[in-house]
């Protein structure tokens, strides 16, 4: 069905379960209502509009669920901005600490496990919060430390490569490419 097709824009299927939905009674009933909808017509006998009909609420009360979830995500605002600033501090900590090169370059998955929520929660959160999202969030975090880090002579690209958690230099000066419209080289020489 073509809902089956976009299932996958209802992210909320893979939260964890202290990322539940919180309703207020209005948004409950509303919820109910659908769900009633959806039992009464199976319950009803079959026809040709019983399977659109139940898609079609199941649809609907999905889409309201995405509301909720938005909203939830505005009047939780003060939790919400509890979680950004762990993950800044966390993001700080892991480019810091070089834990890069033990590491690898650092995950969305890594971080959202360090303050205990799933992936996709985690990203439709700092997606709300920062209009980016988690990944292009820490890759502009990388950007920033290897432009910081190129200012020091001593550092050479392929360290800051390992650094980042980089296995080879050629990826690093790519992604740098990619970011910032310079390779390292031409970022250091831009400084002088």
């Amino acid at each position: 069905t073509p809902l089956g097709q976009k299932i996958k824009q209802y992210t909320f299927f893979s939260y964890a379960s202290n990322e539940a939905l919180h309703l207020s009674t209005e948004e409950r009933l509303i919820l109910q209502d659908y769900m009633d909808k959806i039992a009464r017509e199976l319950q009803h006998p079959i026809d040709k509009f019983s399977k659109s009909l139940i898609i079609s609420n199941i649809e609907v009360m999905l889409n309201y669920c995405m509301r909720f979830y938005e909203r939830q995500f505005v009047t939780r605002e003060e939790l919400n901005h509890n979680a950004l600033g762990k993950f800044e501090q966390l993001i700080d900590e892991y480019l810091d600490s070089g834990r890069g090169a033990i590491d690898g370059i650092p995950t969305v998955k890594y971080f959202a496990d360090k303050i205990c929520l799933s992936s996709n929660y985690f990203g439709d959160l700092v997606k709300q919060e920062t209009g980016k999202t988690a990944q292009e969030y820490i890759q502009l975090k990388m950007i920033n430390y290897a432009k910081n880090s190129l200012l020091n002579p001593a550092l050479s690209t392929k360290q800051i490569a390992e650094l980042l958690g980089f296995q080879h230099s050629q990826h690093f000066i790519r992604f740098f490419k990619k970011q910032t419209g310079s390779t390292p080289r031409e970022y250091r020489l831009q400084l002088n």
